[in-house]
């Protein structure tokens, strides 16, 4: 059976449209005689969306219980067995009932795909498990319901549900989104105009993504190569040079100029590893890249043109910059055509920028000619030279009879070979002309002068000094490629080292400062950060919680014996300002370096300027934490204000006025109810009010406690009483001859009040609360047990957060503002206490307040004035 067709709809936040949609499309084709029929779908209480049911075939629901309650599931097993030809399922990323056969929605929609079943369904852009982290730092609302992208990736259709913020926020003030009193709350929070801006711009980015991806896909599977001019994309060609920056930002600003323009750097790296590009500034590079937006690519290929037009073919490039050719008029005339002209030749439909910078006809450094030895070496090699040569002469001499000139320049040639493989190039060529002047004073007739009669002897000692030179220049070049592959190796190895040590942890910056102090054998490392601050004023004592101040130079972090305070203490100074935005300096003290070393510390400075940026990251993100809570604690605060004080207030005012009314005359039954509804709304109000201040008093850690030993069952059995819960839902089984706890009488009346509440809140009104105690060690236990829907593990911690609440729907009136834990807990930790959580056994929650026992020890630290 081939498999079904996936369709989802995805829209930028609920009420754009997305099952309404999915119903349209349902409705369209069952009107064309498709069998098409219902799975799943959730209207919301949204009259709208319930009549675009009619006229669907619905397949019911299956019916689960959890934890005391009864919850709805797609019957997936109905769908098989009625084996429509399209199923319309909503919500993909749902989470399934603990319990089902499937953990979630989208896991059903592949079962009925691979039944053949078309399946039509919807997705917020929150939902989506690449963007869920984003949507939290917009919103401020984590999402636990997540779907993977390759699941919504994969569909066969993908189409966006599009609505402007303002739109969508006219839909939910007219009540076609939540229930009225949900309304200001939700405009107020996540209804924000920013924030609906950011997720409709974050699903088109996405389903533009998906498109391209899409594309990419079928140009691959039907061999084009030929570029689409889709979407502008900007192939910046870097060699490690010092025109990159030019290069980098004229390409920025070429990808700028088109909406959706999209910039990828690339630096072509030769297949042997010995690239003379530096590593240094491939780094800085690359940081400069992705701060412009940029991503960065490394490919190896010896034809650096070819290399480079087929990863702009490969990515759909339709623009390539090219910096000018930094080779000399006269290396240029003899190498022929440079990297430009070639890329501009074959490039085909893409255009190449070619780009001027101050570097162009300057020429690259040649190769030093025996670099790749040590002094030592060359010195070893002069001396194996003049032995070999003096022993070589003495032997030949006495056997002039037997040779012939050719055979004698052959045996010299060894020589200077293996003076080469030993010394390098200078002692080998030196090696070289004096064993020509050797060859002709010994062996070329006329003997012991420096004549030749014969022109082959001539040409025989002219072609031999050639030959030995050119061996001598062969073997120092390859001593030298030998000696940069394994420096190159050591480098890797160490750059490796580097990359892993970032990895460590959060304190990356001191491991990266310590992988430097080891590397380079230096006996201090500092980080220098330059301020404008005079030396001695106030505001420069301390920074970064690490530094202090010296001079005009401030020291973030610091290695080793006796580390630098300023530049001009330390042997070495590396510049580290590659997108700080600081002045920063990396100062090593102990020996010189060598300019190889250089190279590799330059990329070390390049590591501690990304380690130092999330540095200020990560403080940042830790001084934005409390300013994040405040400012949802605000929100909370004011939609509270704005309908759990409002609720009450109005309550109360229209009795009040109901009652002094002169149109209207109450016999005495109507007042006594009229006067209770008065006093309720009264009594929510008060109740509201002593938790808003009770909660402002923790948070400002003035909460005062005044301990002292109390019989737990007395205090459970007032509370009760001053409860005034309806007989038979409170249950208190408290033993009478518990120990005594230490606690404050008036907060310990509060949190087991709180909880109570809280508890008979969510309890089925056929299952009691119940109130049990008992002792552990030094402990006090007082377990309030209900049988309602509980709460999962890994949300327990959030239910303690102020204004947290399960649901608005409750068995006793209203849910109040969810301040009722997070108080109970405050109070019960400012007496020494716990409040934790656990599953009631057959379903529900228990709420376990844990107290110490009031010992003789205890009381006798009991003291009169308050404890704050």
């Amino acid at each position: 059976m081939a498999r079904g067709q996936l369709r989802v709809y995805l829209g930028a936040a609920p009420g754009v449209g997305k099952t309404m949609a999915m119903l349209d499309e349902g409705h369209r084709r069952a009107g064309r005689g498709t069998d098409v029929v219902v799975g799943f779908a959730e209207t919301h209480g949204r009259p709208l969306t319930a009549e675009k049911l009619h006229g669907l075939e619905l397949i019911p629901r299956r019916e689960m219980s959890y934890r005391g309650s009864t919850f709805s599931e797609m019957d997936v097993d109905g769908v098989l067995a009625r084996l429509p030809r399209v199923v319309l399922v909503d919500e993909l990323a749902h989470t399934n009932v603990p319990g089902s056969e499937r953990e979630k929605r989208w896991q059903d929609v592949e079962l009925l795909l691979e039944a053949g079943i078309d399946v039509i369904s919807t997705v917020n852009i929150q939902h989506l498990e690449s963007v869920n982290d984003v949507v939290e730092t917009i919103t401020g609302i984590p999402q636990r319901e997540t779907v993977p992208d390759a699941v919504v990736r994969a569909a066969d259709q993908v189409e966006l549900v599009d609505m402007t913020p303002e739109a969508l926020r006219r839909r939910m003030a007219h009540g076609n989104i939540y229930a009225p009193e949900k309304v200001d709350a939700a405009l107020g929070n996540y209804f924000r105009t920013g924030n609906l801006t950011a997720l409709r711009e974050l699903a088109l980015l996405w389903l533009a993504d998906s498109v391209d991806e899409g594309l990419q896909r079928y140009r691959e599977q039907h061999g084009i190569e030929r570029t689409w001019e889709t979407r502008e994309r900007v192939v910046v060609a870097l060699t490690g040079g010092p025109e990159g920056e030019t290069l980098l930002r004229r390409g920025a600003r070429i990808a700028a100029r088109a909406t959706g323009g999209e910039m990828l750097a690339l630096h072509v790296a030769r297949s042997d590893g010995l690239a003379g590009a530096s590593v240094a500034s491939l780094a800085a590079q690359r940081v400069l890249a992705e701060s412009l937006g940029a991503s960065f690519h490394s490919v190896i290929g010896d034809d650096i043109p070819r290399a480079l037009l087929d990863f702009a073919r490969a990515h759909n490039a339709t623009q390539i910059v090219l910096g000018g050719s930094r080779r000399s008029p006269l290396r240029a005339a003899l190498t022929g055509a440079g990297v430009g002209a070639t890329v501009t030749r074959l490039s085909g439909p893409i255009d190449v920028h070619m780009v001027s910078h101050d570097y162009i006809g300057k020429g690259r450094r040649l190769p030093r000619l025996g670099g790749g030895l040590t002094p030592r070496r060359r010195l070893l090699g002069a001396l194996a030279g003049a032995l070999s040569l003096l022993a070589i002469t003495l032997v030949l001499t006495g056997l002039r009879r037997h040779t012939t000139l050719a055979s004698d320049a052959l045996i010299y040639l060894v020589v200077v070979v293996v003076v080469a493989l030993i010394g390098g190039i200078f002692p080998a060529v030196a090696t070289a002309v004096v064993s020509a002047l050797v060859i002709n004073w010994y062996f070329a007739p006329p003997i012991h002068t420096f004549t030749i009669y014969a022109v082959d002897n001539v040409v025989a000692i002219i072609v031999y000094v050639i030959v030995a030179v050119l061996v001598s220049v062969i073997v120092d070049i390859a001593a030298r490629r030998s000696s940069e592959a394994a420096r190159a190796s050591a480098e890797a190895e160490t750059l490796f080292t580097l990359a892993g040590s970032l990895l460590r942890g959060e304190q990356a910056l001191p491991a990266l400062l310590e992988r430097v102090l080891e590397t380079f054998g230096m006996n201090a490392v500092s980080l220098l950060r330059r301020t404008n601050e005079a030396p001695g004023s106030e505001g420069g004592s301390q920074s970064l919680r690490t530094g202090t101040l010296r001079g005009s130079w401030m020291c973030l972090a610091s290695v080793g014996d006796h580390p630098c305070r300023q530049p001009e203490e330390g042997d070495i100074e590396v510049p580290v300002a590659m997108g700080t935005g600081d002045d920063l300096a990396l100062v090593l003290r102990g020996r010189p370096l060598p300019a190889e070393d250089r190279r590799v510390l330059a990329a070390f400075a390049a590591e501690v300027a990304v380690a130092y940026q999330q540095r200020l990251l990560r403080e940042a993100a830790a001084e934005a934490i409390p300013a994040r809570e405040a400012d949802r604690m605000r929100t909370a605060l004011l939609n509270a204000v704005s309908h759990d004080l409002r609720s009450p207030l109005a309550i109360a005012k229209a009795t009040v006025s109901s009652l002094r009314s002169d149109e209207v005359r109450w016999d005495e039954a109507d007042r006594r109810q009229l006067l209770a509804s008065a006093d309720a709304a009264l009594d929510r109000l008060t109740e509201l009010v002593t938790n808003l201040l009770d909660l402002s008093r923790l948070q400002a850690d003035v909460l005062s406690v005044f301990p002292r030993p109390l019989g737990l069952d007395e205090v459970v059995a007032v509370t009760v009483d001053h409860l005034g819960a309806p007989p038979g839902l409170v249950d208190v089984q408290v033993p009478a001859g518990l120990p005594e706890v230490l606690a404050d009488p008036g907060l310990l009346d509060r949190v087991i009040a709180n909880i109570v509440q809280n508890a008979l809140r969510y309890s089925p009104p056929d299952r009691p609360v119940v109130l049990t105690g008992s002792a552990h060690g030094p402990n006090v236990e007082l377990r309030v047990i209900d049988r309602g829907p509980g709460i999962p593990e890994g949300e327990r911690e959030q239910a303690f957060a102020p204004f947290q609440r399960r649901d608005d729907r409750s068995t006793t009136g209203s849910p109040g503002v969810g301040l009722g834990l997070a108080i109970a807990r405050g109070f019960t930790e400012a007496m020494g206490g716990s409040l934790t959580m656990d599953d009631t056994p057959g379903g529900g929650l228990t709420l376990v307040i844990s107290l110490p026992r009031a010992g003789a020890s205890a009381a006798r630290e009991v003291e009169d004035e308050p404890v704050r």
